[in-house]
């Protein structure tokens, strides 16, 4: 977790190629965020989850619901964020497969009311509206806080000074939103009033014990499966 005075960013960043451009606009709008928050007096930590490093686990996973150890600490990462950058490059006029497949195996509860800067990058801006109409309503399901400045590069805008505006827009969104500490308060304030999915991975502050056995029944597994083996 952070501490109170260094701000905790999590780069989500789907670019499958090496140099990826996705991953160069993550990059980009991290060092924009780290930046403005050093200005404004506070600290931040990095940590990037490179889904290409992941992809086979995110295969795996779509069919076995096991998360690999690569998956976890990802998740970990989630859910210790102040605030997250997620990028994607477009295929076939929407967010890469390897981009949504992860973000449809986390827990809906991980990153509620978290703010979120969107980027997405493709090889031509008719593809421009795919942050606006399909990010951005993701991430609405999984009720995090999406900046209001969506971020996207095309080939072309590479050597447009109006991509490094709006990304320092978006910067110092996502800083005045981790300032305010929105979506600690939120937990802190109203966490039993959101709807939450029986067995959560995340505390919802509801006080039952998920690790009962009545629940690990209810769960489908069985009697005694968290406990630990007898010695010989």
């Amino acid at each position: 977790m952070s501490t109170p005075e260094t701000f905790h960013l999590v780069v989500v960043s789907a670019g499958t190629s090496d140099p990826s451009s996705s991953r160069l606009l993550a990059d980009r709008t991290a060092t924009a965020v780290v930046s403005t928050a050093k200005g404004r007096g506070r600290e931040t930590s990095v940590t990037v989850v490179d889904l290409r490093q992941v992809a086979s686990e995110v295969s795996s996973a779509l069919t076995s619901n096991v998360l690999g150890s690569g998956l976890t600490t990802a998740v970990d990462a989630l859910r210790d964020a102040d605030g997250l950058i997620v990028s994607t490059p477009v295929y076939g006029a929407g967010p890469s497969g390897l981009f949504t497949s992860f973000f449809q195996l986390i827990d809906d509860d991980l990153i509620i009311a978290k703010p979120v800067i969107l980027a997405a990058t493709a090889g031509s801006a008719r593809h421009a509206l795919v942050v606006d109409e399909q990010m951005r309503s993701h991430f609405a399901y999984l009720r995090t806080l999406s900046v209001p400045t969506s971020l996207f590069a095309a080939n072309e805008d590479w050597g447009d000074s109006a991509l490094g505006v709006r990304i320092d827009r978006a910067a110092l969104e996502l800083v005045l939103l981790m300032e305010s500490g929105f979506a600690r308060q939120v937990r802190e304030l109203s966490w039993s009033d959101y709807r939450h999915e029986f067995g959560s991975t995340v505390d919802d502050g509801s006080g039952f014990d998920l690790d009962s056995d009545m629940m690990r029944l209810a769960a489908g597994g069985s009697v005694g499966e968290s406990e630990e083996p007898e010695s010989g």
